[in-house]
């Protein structure tokens, strides 16, 4: 549960909290922001049909008394290949096929150098088994802090867990904000959330049948469905125009605020 609560978050969080910020920090330095509305509702889109596939095997449990644990695991087995050639085609229509439609509506800064390819990826390796290596403790450790401090676990894994684990994306989209670069902030916002769920949450299930105590099917909880449903059609309505303000991001953390406000006062379950 801590799992999918944590994914469910992360996507949550993503969406709202990270896109949100950015738009509000970069809006009070720029007075009216640009990005690529085509890339943005390509990933809104992603999500939304992502969120449909999580939807199913919920709705089914709950319409459908028959419906047995070993039918949602394979329904749950189906939907996660399903999710994963959904976004391979989305990679190589947005990288290849396509990609002059998604070019960012911004320039590289005069001076500003990127790195060589050979010195990110070794850095991206490092700091990948970084991750890894301080995941678990960090789980336990979370665990621990939220019944020290009267959290609910769905506020733990659906809050805490996916703010502290996306902190260093954080850093760089709102970073991105603040140099008017704001397509790498919804690339960074945007982007991590549509991977999560369709290929980060499909792949966890499959590897639950190989190297997991027991198999995890995407059978998620409808209030998590519901803010994942919510938070893709906030960010549908508020980027259709390929422009961006503070009040905008104002906004979307207030849907944020108000998802994190539930959760934290949600009793526990007996």
């Amino acid at each position: 549960m801590l799992v999918k609560a944590s994914i469910a978050g992360a996507i949550v969080t993503n969406v709202l909290f990270v896109l949100g910020a950015s738009f509000l920090l970069g809006g009070l330095k720029y007075h009216l922001q640009e990005y690529n509305r085509v890339n943005t509702r390509l990933q809104a889109s992603l999500l939304f049909l992502a969120t449909i596939a999580l939807l199913i095997p919920s709705a089914i449990a709950r319409a459908d008394a028959t419906a047995s644990s070993e039918f949602t695991g394979k329904l749950s087995v189906g939907l996660a290949v399903l999710l994963i050639l959904t976004y391979g085609l989305g990679m190589v229509f947005s990288l290849k096929t396509h990609r002059e439609v998604f070019a960012s509506a911004q320039h590289t800064e005069e001076g500003e150098e990127c790195w060589p390819i050979g010195l990110a990826l070794a850095t991206l390796a490092v700091v990948t088994l970084l991750v890894a290596l301080v995941s678990e403790i960090f789980v336990e450790s979370v665990q621990e802090a939220g019944q020290t401090f009267g959290m609910t676990p769905a506020f733990v894994g659906f809050i805490v867990v996916a703010l502290v684990g996306g902190a260093a994306e954080m850093g760089s989209a709102f970073s991105g904000a603040r140099k008017n670069r704001l397509d790498l902030s919804v690339g960074i916002a945007l982007g991590s959330a549509s991977q999560i769920a369709l290929f980060v949450a499909p792949v966890l299930a499959l590897l639950s049948y190989l190297i997991g105590p027991a198999p995890m099917d995407l059978q998620f909880w409808p209030g998590a469905i519901i803010m994942m449903l919510i938070a893709t059609i906030t960010v549908s309505l508020v980027t259709a125009s390929g422009h961006s303000a503070w009040f905008v991001g104002a906004f979307i953390l207030t849907v944020y605020i108000i998802f994190a406000m539930t959760l934290y006062l949600l009793p526990p379950q007996a």
